[in-house]
């Protein structure tokens, strides 16, 4: 995979004419030049349905004279850019309204995507219709046509459909169509189905070409969904609704795959389909670090103009972030990085738990959310993974707030502890299936939920810039028992809030006579009763994250691998380039801020001095560094215990250990 790729939206309708009337091969490179792109995946199909080349498989676009693709790609391969070709895979707006019995159907018979034909929008066709070998085909012509590198399909995904096939075809088989776990089951079914299609057409014209299958979100703990693809792109445009620590948790579970992944944001302010959106460079510059920092290559979203030229503008703003990776990739390329902490993703426990339902929506898993942000702000490495990693990779596996576990997931985290790790777990994780009773020694025995809520948390231990008081968690809190040390203490309120039972502006206080064990350490771990990762998530307390690192560094002791000061909007990973005998160590810090109701940019990028790390490594080094700059700086290696300090970065800083 290249580090440096463009994602070159081209969604025309067919009532725009002049389509690519002004492409030229000459702006064409010279754009790809000034953006020192090196990939650029380029259409096939848009979403209207059109192809963009003379088609027998599809119909060209009405306002379109010229094989636009072909130019392209001409264009591109004749500087040595690469060309992945896209095609619209669950969205073909054309074929939808001329055969709109091939449409996904919602239970009640209105449309995906767009719920009917009176709005604009387009809307979601079905793979177990004629569609798929009308889209088979189109595949199958760019194949044998073009010299691509790579096909990307996109808006594909696992969805319960009700059109009158698939409701034939479950019944067909005795099914319940209306059944929810039955539609679900027969989704995955159509879904694989049509991967492996996909696949068997490529491979017939171009075996062993690169395919991706874009569902917007990888699926945690699923990996036959990401196992239809040859690499990942995880698609995360933070002003775009997905914030900027959604990719850091998404890489933190893809990197475990033993895949090729990416990290695609876009040029846009907002987000796709944005023409005369643009972002800040500062921002272009941090996201594409973050992407490098955390394993991946990268790619840029952007949206060419229906008359065919690419809008220089952009490409000075897309430069400006690839020239920096241009100078970072021999660093950057075949790394595995270095982790103290998996998490046990929700979504991941969700699957394997509950294997023929189907899941909610990405924004349900806000245990998982929280835990990353705390790890991400606390400084440790960590991965996420699902329920079929090897936990023995890791020192301390976080379970958050209602992972509930089977026999089977039972037996492989007491051999994690028997392995000498540890579980940090909290609300209901950990429980057995059943709910009742802890499947590991968390020094607690579970007795049920608490009434209250809110109610208040007591740590019986220091903290960084807080103090020992009673601080309210606003999310739900389990009674237990203690069985071992106890760190921290529930009070409850006096009452529950109720219209004839009420007390002040928000909450009831606390009753400092109503006291229970609420933090504990056991045998094989330590527990926290509250959902305590869901209420940083919702509600970004420090108390929530200072009680996680505290207990996070009693499991660890002197385990820990890296420590720094680096202030807790920066990011910090360890990559290992095992070839190279060598480590990198990234560091970045940017500060998003709220611009307008809805959005966080990135704009000023602020200097930060004298960030200090320690690292825990077994291999002496040999020299450290930074990179790209080539400068040595001091360091210190004492008793496996490596020292050194970067005085000076903006953004993004590399530091080498050659050992």
């Amino acid at each position: 995979m290249r580090f440096r790729q463009v994602h070159l939206d081209f969604h025309t309708s067919e009532c725009l004419e002049g389509i690519g009337s002004k492409f030229s091969k000459e702006q064409f490179q010279r754009a790809l030049k000034i953006g020192h792109v090196d990939s650029i995946t380029v259409f096939s199909k848009c979403h209207h349905g059109w192809a963009y080349h003379p088609s027998e498989a599809n119909e060209m676009h009405p306002g379109l004279d010229f094989d636009l693709l072909g130019a392209e790609i001409e264009a591109a391969h004749e500087i040595g850019v690469k060309t992945p070709v896209y095609l619209s895979a669950g969205l073909d707006e054309k074929t939808a309204r001329r055969h709109p019995e091939w449409l996904i159907r919602n239970p009640d018979e209105s449309l995906a995507w767009t719920p009917d034909f009176t709005r604009p929008g387009y809307h979601r066709l079905c793979f177990r219709t004629p569609y798929l070998d009308y889209l088979l085909d189109q595949i199958a012509e760019v194949c044998e046509n073009y010299d691509a590198d790579g096909i990307f399909l996109d808006i594909v995904a696992v969805i319960p459909c009700y059109c009158q096939t698939c409701v034939r075809a479950m019944r067909e088989r005795g099914w319940d169509p209306y059944n929810p776990e039955n539609a679900y089951r027969f989704a995955v079914e159509t879904y694989l189905n049509y991967a492996k299609r996909v696949r068997e057409t490529v491979d017939r014209y171009r075996p062993g070409l690169p395919v991706f299958q874009n569902a917007g979100h990888l699926e945690i703990g699923n990996r036959d969904f990401a196992h239809v693809d040859t690499h990942l792109e995880l698609e995360s445009l933070p002003t775009g609704g997905w914030g900027y620590d959604h990719f850091p948790l998404s890489a933190a579970y893809a990197r475990t795959l033993g895949m090729e992944y990416l990290g695609m944001t876009g040029k846009f302010h907002r987000s796709w389909g944005e023409f005369g959106g643009f972002k800040h460079p500062n921002a272009l510059r941090y996201e594409t670090a973050l992407s490098l920092a955390n394993g991946a290559k990268c790619s840029i979203g952007d949206q060419m103009h229906p008359l065919g030229f690419m809008e220089e503008a952009t490409y000075k703003l897309i430069g400006a972030a690839y020239a920096e990776v241009e100078a970072k990739e021999p660093w950057c390329d075949h790394v595995e990085a270095v982790t103290d902490v998996a998490v046990l993703a929700q979504e991941a426990v969700f699957h394997h738990m509950h294997p023929s339902e189907c899941p909610p929506g990405r924004n349900s898993w806000k245990g998982s959310t929280g835990a990353s942000r705390i790890l991400l702000e606390g400084k440790y490495l960590f991965d996420v993974v699902d329920t079929e990693e090897d936990f023995n990779k890791y020192k301390v596996l976080i379970m958050t707030d209602d992972s509930l576990v089977d026999d089977m997931l039972a037996e492989k985290l007491r051999a994690f502890v028997q392995n000498g790790g540890k579980i940090l777990a909290s609300g209901k994780s950990a429980l057995d299936a059943n709910g009742r009773g802890f499947v590991v020694d968390l020094g607690a025995e579970y007795m049920g939920e608490t009434e209250f809520v809110p109610s208040y948390l007591r740590p019986k231990f220091e903290m960084n810039g807080l103090w020992n008081a009673a601080y309210a968690i606003y999310e739900p809190s389990c009674e237990i028992r203690a069985t071992g040390e106890v760190i921290g203490y529930r009070e409850n309120p006096y009452f529950a809030r109720t219209v004839e039972h009420f007390s002040s502006h928000a909450q009831t206080p606390n009753d400092i006579s109503n006291v229970y064990p609420a933090i504990t350490i056991g045998r094989d771990g330590a527990y926290i009763s509250y959902n305590i990762f869901t209420e940083y998530a919702k509600m970004g307390s420090l108390i929530a994250r200072e009680t996680v690192t505290h207990v996070l560094d009693l499991l660890l002791g002197e385990d820990k691998t890296l420590t720094t000061n680096l202030p807790a909007q920066g990011v910090v990973t360890l990559m290992r380039q095992e070839k190279e005998h060598r480590y990198v160590n990234h560091l970045l810090y940017a500060a998003p801020v709220k611009r307008g109701e809805r959005t966080e940019i990135i704009e000023d990028l602020i200097p930060i001095y004298h960030t200090e790390i320690s690292l825990k490594l077994y291999a002496k080094p040999k020299r450290v560094y930074l990179a790209p700059q080539m400068q040595d700086i001091d360091f210190d290696y004492d008793d496996g215990v490596l020292t050194y300090t970067v005085d000076r970065f903006e953004c993004h800083q590399m530091v080498v250990i050659d050992y």
